[in-house]
């Protein structure tokens, strides 16, 4: 009899394959929008598993704190701003309406308040490319260039924890505690080199699957192996 997939197996919800997020710091936002302008102190920098690159803890002038991703440079004890009047210096939470062109930003919101969706990995940045009437056009570090409303905010500068990738891991053990920090399943092998109970695709002698790659787009998530409401497959006829 066949084994469950791994897709499946995942989708049960069981401890393996859940995020530990018990071992999180918290949720990383930006607070509420505010229309004047407020200062704050960092007083902590941290490290948490479940983000790439280094958080801050703010507390901010009403004795509130909040959890932000940190900025090349920073410092415990050095003072923050957020607001319509914040000066333009990397750290600060600003609207990108009020941002130079050519600044690089990141923790970018989609939405006006939505506490900054974009651009939160080590070493990221975005950078601020031009404005009109009704948008502010932000280049991602996809290379996509995204038009945004000019009351979103984000903040000044780029992420640390720029070069955590190219320190070389050397040691599988190594890597496997990078993994489970996340509870990511790893190592992961290859489904056409599997045996024939373990996945469809596996079993034969070469590596490439046995039966058809395509499957229908609305097919469960188990079943989905191989190339998604494929239109055609194969080479092209010239």
């Amino acid at each position: 009899m066949p084994k469950r997939l791994y897709q499946q197996r995942r989708g049960r919800g069981l401890p393996r394959y859940l995020s530990p997020s018990h071992r999180y710091k918290g949720k990383v936002s930006f607070p509420p929008v505010l229309d004047q302008t407020w200062k704050g102190k960092i007083i902590d920098i941290l490290n948490c598993p479940g983000h790439s690159a280094p958080l801050i803890l703010v507390k901010w002038e009403n004795r509130k704190k909040s959890l932000l991703i940190a900025p090349v440079g920073v410092k415990v004890g050095e003072d923050i701003e957020m607001g319509p009047e914040a000066e333009i210096r990397p750290g600060n939470i600003v609207m990108v309406g009020r941002i130079p062109e050519g600044t690089d930003v990141y923790m970018i919101e989609v939405r006006p308040g939505d506490g900054g969706k974009l651009v939160r990995a080590a070493g990221s940045f975005a950078k601020i490319l031009s404005k009109d009437e009704r948008y502010v056009y932000v280049q991602l570090p996809s290379r996509e260039i995204k038009p945004l409303d000019p009351r979103c905010r984000a903040i000044i500068g780029r992420i640390a924890g720029g070069g955590r990738l190219e320190k070389p891991i050397v040691k599988a053990g190594k890597k496997y505690h990078i993994m489970r920090a996340r509870n990511r399943r790893w190592p992961y092998v290859a489904a056409s080199v599997r045996n024939a109970v373990d996945h469809p695709f596996g079993g034969g002698k070469e590596r490439r699957p046995n039966k058809p790659r395509t499957v229908s787009r609305n097919a469960p998530p188990g079943k989905k192996v191989g190339s998604f409401g494929a239109r055609r497959t194969g080479l092209k006829k010239k």
